[in-house]
């Protein structure tokens, strides 16, 4: 770079008064971007109509979301779910607080992870793994138990993401051991579970693994490995960052004491006679969990029956 294509003050800029403190003699140069490559921040004659034909498209998801028929079960992706009486409105399809319902915004992020769901699927049929995602009946995979005494429906079930039935046994020339840690080489029959995230849980998930991350999904897992006769092999979680793209995987063992923990909890959301008598997971309304809850008016507005706040499950406890 020229002299002459340097602006005069930069070496005035705090940044490079900033490096030349840590890096004596270091050379620095820049180019000031021209007026038209500069991001116009100012309104555009555009936004309006892009804006109220967001709005649209969402007033009819959030009217089509409110036409659907309700589930009739608990649903098995939900049994990680920190709070019990929340699971019980659910479960007794009690109606959400006024202004907390899924916003059609929401909504089409929730439509993002089904799509991610089959490219992903498709990444790895591509990659040489035999992914299964529906049975011969096109129907998906799932497990139904806790049927209703006197209609028989069931009132816990699950449907899992897939099945990987055969693939490499080791990934690529990546071998056991390469890496700054190691892993077992892969077994099939595997469960396969994917999720969409956004940049932060997608960055906490790779720092802290899917158990202490995202439990729920985690939880999800081991009641679908053990339902599904699964558990010999550890199952496989896949998360893509929808911000950038990225794959995350993580194989997840078998742990039996999670799957214990969430069943004992459906059961007694099944068997409660009212949410109420349930406990619920926070004790501050204004602070998480109960902050984002859906139902956190009616909550905290009914009598304290359920007594303390549900301990965190066993699993969840730091190894010794």
């Amino acid at each position: 770079m020229a002299a002459a294509d340097i602006p005069a003050d930069i070496y005035n800029h705090p940044f490079v008064l900033e490096v030349s403190k840590h890096f004596p003699g270091a050379i620095v140069t820049a180019v000031r971007p021209k007026e038209s490559d500069m991001v116009d921040m100012s309104p555009s004659k555009f936004e309006p109509f892009s804006r109220a034909f967001q709005a649209h498209i969402d007033a009819a998801l959030e009217i089509a979301q409110q036409e659907q028929e309700p589930r009739t079960y608990l649903g098995g992706s939900r049994l990680g779910h920190d709070c019990a009486r929340a699971l019980a409105y659910e479960y007794t399809h009690t109606p959400v607080d006024t202004g907390r319902h899924s916003p059609g915004s929401l909504l089409r992020v929730f439509d993002m992870g089904h799509d991610i769901e089959t490219r992903t699927a498709n990444y790895l049929r591509k990659a040489g793994f035999t992914m299964l995602t529906e049975r011969a009946d096109g129907r998906q995979f799932g497990f139904y138990i806790a049927k209703h005494p006197e209609t028989g429906e069931p009132r816990i079930a699950g449907h899992l993401d897939g099945v990987i039935t055969a693939g490499p046994d080791v990934l690529g020339d990546v071998k056991p051991g390469m890496a700054t840690g190691t892993f077992s080489p892969l077994a099939y029959p595997m469960l396969w579970e994917n999720k969409g995230l956004n940049a932060k849980g997608w960055a906490k998930t790779l720092k802290q693994g899917v158990k202490r991350a995202k439990p729920i999904y985690y939880t999800q897992m081991q009641v679908y490995m053990h339902h599904l006769d699964l558990s010999a092999n550890p199952g496989l979680f896949t998360a893509t960052n929808r911000d950038t793209g990225e794959l995350y995987a993580e194989l997840v063992p078998f742990d039996p004491a999670a799957v214990q923990e969430a069943i004992d909890k459906g059961v007694k959301v099944i068997t409660a006679q009212s949410p109420e008598e349930l406990p619920r997971a926070g004790g501050n309304r204004e602070k998480p969990p109960c902050m984002w809850c859906s139902y956190q008016d009616r909550c905290w507005s009914a009598p304290a029956s359920g007594g303390a706040a549900t301990p965190a499950p066993n699993w969840m406890a730091p190894p010794a």
